[in-house]
């Protein structure tokens, strides 16, 4: 009589228990092993992990980093939709306590027995190419020429594809529920509100720091006649907005400099914009970039930063977001926003919250990404492809579950103290914004 022998664990099953002990709970997902085993709840998305090297760079690179490394380079998959199944993942850590991977010596010693065991120990892998690669002192003004270049000069061609005809990169601003208001819309109501609460009309001087390719100085000139002074450091944004200028016949009313803003000469502009520009300054620059929108603007004149948040428990960027999107971007929480801008004399006087229309902006670009795939891979390559698909799906999730925010913030240069210049009730603001 021969005795059968115990059937051994599959690798799926030494994975999942491997990632529950690390992360305190169950998985809320199924997962997919390299040599076809599964493991975990039946319904609902599965992680493919596609080969032992996804799991060399998590013992290398626990957490959030390893993840996304992972997935860029296609050894991580996710089969079905992908933000459910980071929303399952983020509902689990916060319904059953999932914590980040332990680092004790004994919970890494448990963790690389494991993987001998799966022939998975090996050198840290490379990172993926398209991780930044920043060198200098941190936020000295080369290295945020390199970080601002590494996210903002993909490509002109790129960012037409992703973007609408405005080429409006940030949050736009949803007047109308109508199912015939599109993302372009959105931009262009976004561009007109700021005109309003900044009281840009014909021959004001306005300051757009940070000017993307253009989106708000082109509206500006354009729609409210306005003299405009765009500032980026992007040079590939600074050639755009140069050729749209030409293309328009704007060249009497925008003049275009490529320069950091610390750089900015002269001052007593109507009106300063800067849109979703000051989480790149850092934080310990932010005081500095406070002052320089109040030495820029002249007294009673008007100061609006739209700009990104997260809380007090999670500030900065984010992992991914550091190494892949935009490298040492620092977001703090609104409050202290607000307090480093009165600290440097400017009056807060109004602020808006757009969080809400930061879902549905993202999720507009998610959209034309997955429809335009094809062309975006032949452009920029799959790689950088998939690590937009994550930044993009990642981003609306973020929004959605209020762990990131944005809102517009409208201060003023006070000529005394209580002597503002804007009327008491700015009901005007949003007047007929939907047909803007």
């Amino acid at each position: 009589m021969t005795t059968a022998r115990p059937t051994r664990p599959g690798t799926a099953h030494r994975l999942a228990a491997l990632a529950e002990e690390a992360l305190g709970g169950t998985l809320p997902v199924r997962l997919r092993a390299w040599d076809g085993t599964e493991a975990g709840p039946a319904d609902g998305p599965v992680l493919v992990v596609r080969s032992r090297r996804a799991l060399r760079r998590l013992l290398w690179e626990p957490g959030e980093l390893g993840l996304a490394q992972a997935y860029v380079t296609g050894e991580l998959d996710f089969e079905g939709d992908l933000a459910e199944g980071l929303r399952a993942m983020w509902a689990a850590a916060r319904g059953r306590g999932l914590h980040p991977p332990r680092t004790a010596l004994a919970d890494r010693a448990r963790a690389l027995g494991t993987a001998a065991r799966l022939g998975a120990l090996g050198p840290r892998p490379p990172a993926p190419a398209s991780q930044a690669r920043l060198r200098g002192g941190l936020h000295s003004r080369a290295r945020d020429r390199a970080a601002i270049s590494h996210h903002y000069d993909l490509s002109n061609d790129f960012y037409a594809l992703l973007l609408d005809e405005t080429m409006a990169y940030s949050c736009g601003y949803w007047a109308s529920d109508d199912p015939g208001f599109a993302a372009a819309d959105a931009q262009r109501a976004k561009l007109e509100l700021i005109c309003r609460k900044l009281a840009v009309e014909p021959g004001a001087r306005l300051l757009d720091i940070g000017c993307g390719w253009g989106s708000l100085t082109l509206y500006a000139a354009e729609r409210h006649k306005a003299q405009v002074t765009a500032v980026t450091l992007a040079a590939e944004q600074a050639a755009y907005v140069r050729e749209q200028v030409r293309e328009r016949g704007l060249t009497h009313r925008v003049d275009i400099v490529c320069q950091d803003y610390r750089d900015i000469d002269g001052g007593a502009y109507d009106a300063v914009a800067t849109v979703e520009m000051g989480e790149h300054v850092g934080d310990a620059e932010y005081p500095a970039f406070a002052a320089s929108l109040h030495r820029l603007v002249r007294p009673q004149g008007r100061v609006l930063v739209q700009q990104m948040s997260r809380g007090r428990r999670a500030p900065g960027g984010g992992a991914f977001i550091e190494a892949y999107i935009a490298p040492d971007m620092h977001m703090r929480p609104l409050g202290a926003t607000v307090s480093l801008l009165e600290e440097a004399g400017l009056e807060v006087r109004s602020v808006e919250s757009l969080r809400e229309h930061y879902v549905r902006t993202v999720s507009a670009w998610h959209r034309t990404l997955e429809d335009r795939w094809d062309d975006v891979v032949r452009l920029v390559g799959a790689e950088t492809a998939r690590v937009w698909r994550l930044y993009l799906i990642g981003g609306a999730l973020a929004f959605e579950e209020a762990r990131m925010g944005v809102d517009q913030i409208l201060s003023v240069r006070p000529t005394a103290p209580g002597v503002a210049g804007l009327p008491a009730t700015p009901t005007a603001w949003y007047r007929g914004m939907e047909q803007s």
